[in-house]
């Protein structure tokens, strides 16, 4: 597949995914959302996948948001074009509708992350926030909703009445106030951001990764649930990791002293 608006790198197990097109502010059209739809669709085939990072390129945004400019010229293209947009479109599932996306993913917020930026970082199990970054819903402001569900993730995230302070007024929240009401893991200083994702990566490494994707399935189903239904309800990916070799491997490790050698299987 030839990218245009975004770069994908594997390397040691880990999936790096840079949102690349730093002079539109990292904006989503219908190319980017249709290449990081087939990056999440290789990210949960390929098993020597363990791990993601989301990134944008450049240091002004994570990603802020649809790339209004590019609906307006929608409608004066030609009918070819529109059908070509059409077709990615329908070929598009993003993160935030991958509902219990098997594998961690990290994202790197290096700038603004506004609108469908913010509804992709909140897709992310671990959120790293530069200092200098700015997130928020502000689609009320362009006669829009944070459709994406973005009016459903930050109610859950941060609490309703704390979400609607930002949902209703479209108001910008700084990293360390997102910090603060518990929607980012860690603020740090924008040259910490790769060595911040470096350390959360090194930790995961050391879990084994069915261990690793049981929690996360049976975390996020279970919140649907009443806490015995959640306990009581089978996962797929736990009886996975129960009849794994790692599951053999991590107390026979132990027993030995020595560092376990996870195979993800």
């Amino acid at each position: 597949m030839e990218l245009e608006a975004t770069t994908f790198e594997v390397k040691d197990k880990v999936a790096w995914i840079t949102l690349n097109r730093p002079e539109a502010m990292n904006s989503l059209n219908a190319i980017i959302r249709w290449e990081l739809s087939h990056h999440w669709d290789e990210v949960e085939r390929n098993d020597d996948i363990w791990i993601a990072v989301v990134t944008g390129a450049g240091d002004r945004a994570f990603c802020a948001g649809a790339d209004l400019k590019f609906r307006s010229q929608e409608r004066d293209a030609s009918p070819q074009q529109r059908a070509e947009w059409a077709r990615m479109g329908a070929e598009t599932r993003g993160l935030h509708e991958r509902w219990v996306f098997p594998k961690p993913v990290i994202a790197m917020i290096n700038g603004y992350a506004l609108g469908g930026g913010l509804e992709l970082a909140m897709g992310c199990d671990i959120l790293i926030a530069a200092e200098h970054a700015q997130l928020g819903l502000p689609e009320p402001r362009r006669g829009l909703i944070a459709g994406a569900a973005g009016v459903h993730r930050l109610p859950r995230l941060i609490g309703v009445k704390q979400a609607m302070s930002f949902l209703l007024t479209g108001r910008h929240m700084s990293a360390q106030r997102a910090y603060e009401m518990g929607l980012v893991s860690d603020v740090v200083p924008a040259s910490e951001l790769r060595a911040t994702a470096d350390a959360y990566i090194a930790d995961i490494k050391k879990c084994a990764p069915l261990a690793v994707r049981a929690t996360k399935e049976a975390s996020m189903r279970g919140l649907d649930y009443p806490l015995a239904q959640a306990f009581y309800t089978p996962y797929d990916s736990e009886r996975k990791r129960a009849q794994s070799q790692d599951a053999i491997e991590g107390p026979k490790a132990f027993a030995e002293k020595r560092t376990p050698d996870w195979q993800g299987r």
